[in-house]
């Protein structure tokens, strides 16, 4: 894991601020967190294969010792039969001692195997305890992955924003914008020129006439006036 311990190797750093420091940080832990998993994948299979010789030693180890019990037991067997006349004493005696030698035999291998059990279960704690940190560190590594690649996401919308209103001329852009109120006011200006002229654009007659029908109107208003007067009266 070259490139990740160029991480892992700085100490007590911020991670965002190490991570920064590189030409392209998201690839470089992107290769980095492979690496690990490489290694994960390495270290749970050497973990599978010492725990499989432990078991093996560990059974063994029990093996011996019923071996141990075994012999033991058959050395008490022929000592009562010796008792009971059933075994000449001198021949039980050869049998008995060599019965309990090889239980001694048994017991000490049985010790041997034991003591490599032992040595062999301390190793796979060891190992386990090394791949969940690296499991850990990989799940670590991968969540700042995740914040990294957000930050790029912002960062670069951030400097596209930032270079497009370095390169606006803020001039000629207020300038642009003076004009377009003066052309709005202008056209405001003409429509209501033309809206005077095509009210002043009557005919004599279409004079005349609506100053009749003003006053027809008023005489027909009189004329009822006059009428409910009447009808009062």
């Amino acid at each position: 894991m070259n490139i990740f311990k160029r991480l892992l190797t700085i100490g007590k750093a911020e991670i965002h601020s190490v991570i920064d420091s590189f030409e392209d940080p998201i690839n470089l832990t992107e290769q980095g967190i492979r690496e690990m998993k490489e290694e994960l994948a390495k270290s749970v299979e050497a973990l599978a294969r010492l725990k499989a010789l432990d078991i093996r030693k560990k059974n063994e180890a029990e093996a011996e010792n019923q071996t141990a019990n075994d012999y033991y037991n058959k050395a008490v067997v022929i000592v009562q039969k010796a008792e009971k006349g059933e075994v000449e004493t001198t021949e039980a005696d050869r049998l008995a001692k060599e019965a309990l030698k090889k239980q001694t035999i048994a017991q000490e291998n049985a010790q041997h195997l034991q003591k490599e059990h032992e040595k062999l279960f301390a190793e796979c704690e060891k190992m386990q305890g090394n791949i969940n940190h690296l499991k850990s560190s990989i799940a670590k590594w991968e969540n700042e992955l995740k914040t990294l690649k957000a930050r790029v996401q912002v960062s670069e919308a951030t400097k596209d924003i930032n270079q497009k209103m370095t390169q606006m001329d803020t001039g000629s852009t207020v300038s642009m914008l003076e004009k377009l109120k003066e052309r709005v006011v202008q056209q405001e200006a003409l429509a209501e020129a033309y809206s005077d002229i095509s009210a002043s654009g009557k005919t004599i007659d279409e004079e005349i006439d609506a100053i009749v029908k003003n006053n027809d109107t008023e005489a027909e208003k009189a004329l009822n006036r006059l009428k409910e007067t009447l009808k009062k009266g």
